[in-house]
């Protein structure tokens, strides 16, 4: 329920702070005196897209806020805030948008930043505006399986259905997939084979290449290594410069004085330690000296094996061995397809047609629920409709069968309408009126009303009618807000005007700094005189007055 708003420097209002209150409200004024203003600012906390021009002149800074009370709309708003990772104050939820004449556009709920993605998913489950343009829906079968499946309340069963709808289609895009891989690996199967002969052919191994480069390499130096590994063993073990033989003698001397020279013993542990780790290294030196050797066979050898794996990856454009393999592993897969095509072919194709039949069962189980829904708002509409004054028309709901599952099911639903009994029943958006695609769209709603829904504001859905027909629509507008259901009403028509339980104004003054948009409740005799003037005119008459005094009476008891 829209609890409270506040608009700073959006169009012609300076700043309005408005309370609203449960049930049914109404607001109306003169043509032009700003409603539309104030829509528009609700549109933005919609996440509809900022004109900037709409920033006051001379401001800026806009700002619309909204205080919002959640708590009855159940766990869906509490998911909601749960996967968006925002704040659930469900009694006071803060709604923010702020343009600035810069160009920058920022939307906040519960004081956190939102996209405009998220601010329209949270308006579009907060608030209903139904406007004139909202009439074109009746044309959408889309919106009219909507509202079959809502008063239905098969979204359970809808979730399900779409589960396995996906699985579906993901298994044939699969399949889709796979037939033209294994048709394009066809056209090229001998060249595949090719390849896949060459690459196997070359015996490939992981890590081979890093050990002939580092072969290639020693054998390459092998003289500059061997001279640098015979000055490294002659530093070492030379019989007359030795550094092991001559570290062995000062270590033997100072063993010799350890009972004399305290300090003497760890200086001797010292270079034992030493000793062994260099006698170590002169092992090892002496050892490699054998194993480096010059073999101008091997080199061509190495050097040739090497050359032809270079080959390999310059063909097919890659950087090592590994990613030779690689390709190779594919190829024979690929090939491997090829012979068992016609098998994966036969497994995919078994696998969704298994799909499409627990698809349809679930549909078909989905179609029986819709159409008994189908049934009972065929019977609501057709009381309603008579109470709006069309007591001959006629409202049916045609559920056929789509030729391959959709996302929403295999329905395909039409609303069908017909004025009178003479007329045939065609699709409701091509034969209604404007009033009586209003009357039309007004039952549907009252009928789908309840108290865990969104705020409904009705955008001049009088439009077209006035009399009887517009009292009854005040008078079913009215029920919708009793039902703890919050529902506002734009009207310039005085018998929806006087049903309302809440009234509010706007109108325009004219100022030296210009022209301003305000909004206020309205008291009692403020009504009577504002009911007054929408039946008269400029000039109120005291008819105007006593008529406007018993049309609030009337409504008085009513509500």
């Amino acid at each position: 329920m829209l609890r409270q708003l506040y608009i700073r420097n959006f169009a012609l209002i300076d700043e309005l702070d408005m309370e609203f209150r449960p049930g049914f409200s109404v607001i109306t004024g003169e043509t032009g005196a700003g409603k539309s203003i104030i829509l528009g600012a609700i549109g933005l906390l919609l996440g509809q897209r900022a004109d900037m021009k709409t920033i006051k002149q001379g401001a800026e800074k806009c700002i619309v806020e909204a205080h919002f009370d959640l708590q009855r709309m159940g766990d869906g708003m509490e998911r909601f805030f749960e996967e968006n990772e925002l704040d659930a104050d469900l009694p006071d939820t803060i709604i923010r948008r702020e343009l600035t004449a810069t160009g920058k556009s920022r939307a906040f709920v519960n004081d956190v930043p939102v996209s405009l993605a998220v601010l329209k998913d949270l308006g579009e489950r907060i608030i209903d505006v139904h406007s004139q343009h909202q009439n074109l829906l009746l044309g959408k079968h889309d919106f009219q399986l909507a509202v079959v499946d809502g008063v239905a309340a098969d979204q359970p069963q809808l979730a399900a259905y779409r589960q396995i709808y996906a699985q579906w289609r993901q298994a044939s895009r699969e399949l889709e997939a796979l037939r033209e891989q294994i048709a394009q690996n066809r056209q090229n199967q001998d060249f595949m084979q090719f390849q896949f002969d060459e690459l196997t052919a070359a015996r490939l191994v992981d890590g081979e290449q890093e050990e002939l480069e580092a072969r290639s390499d020693t054998m390459e130096h092998a003289e500059e290594i061997k001279q640098s590994l015979y000055q490294a063993d002659n530093a070492l073990q030379g019989e007359a410069t030795g550094i092991v033989a001559q570290l062995r003698t000062a270590a033997h001397a100072l063993h010799g004085i350890e009972r004399v020279f305290a300090d003497a013993a760890e200086m001797a542990q010292r270079l034992d330690s030493a000793y062994i780790e260099l006698k170590d290294v002169a092992a090892e030196v002496s050892a490699s000296m054998d194993d480096v050797d010059f073999d101008p066979a091997e080199l061509e050898s190495v050097n040739s094996r090497l050359d032809r794996l270079y080959s390999l990856q310059k063909k097919y454009r890659v950087d090592s061995v590994a990613q030779l393999l690689d390709i190779r592993d594919d190829l024979g897969a690929k090939l491997n397809a090829i012979e068992s095509g016609d098998e994966l072919l036969a497994d995919k194709e078994q696998t969704l047609q298994q799909l499409l039949a627990q698809c349809l069962q679930q549909g078909s189980a989905l179609s029986q629920q819709r159409t008994k829904a189908a049934r009972q708002i065929e019977q609501q509409m057709q009381q309603r409709l008579v109470a709006l004054g069309m007591p001959h028309a006629r409202f049916q709901i045609d559920i056929s069968q789509v030729s391959e599952p959709t996302a929403n099911g295999i329905d395909r639903v039409a609303f069908l309408f017909s004025a009178n009994t003479s007329s045939a029943l065609q699709p409701v958006s091509q034969v209604a009126s404007g009033g009586e695609i209003a009357r039309v769209m007004l039952a549907l709603k009252a009928m789908a009303a309840g108290s865990d829904g969104p705020t409904i504001i009705f955008d001049e859905i009088d439009t077209g009618v006035s009399g009887k027909i517009a009292e009854q629509m005040a008078v079913i507008m009215a029920e919708m807000g009793a039902c703890q259901r919050q529902v506002i009403s734009i009207t310039h028509l005085p018998q929806i005007a006087a049903m309302g339980t809440t009234h509010y104004k706007v109108w325009k003054e004219e100022t030296p700094q210009g022209t301003t948009t305000h909004m206020a409740m309205l008291a009692q005799q403020q009504r009577i005189a504002e009911i007054a003037q929408m039946l008269s005119g400029s000039s109120v008459s005291e008819a105007a007055i006593a008529n406007a005094k018993q049309l609030l009476n009337v409504s008085a008891s009513s509500n």
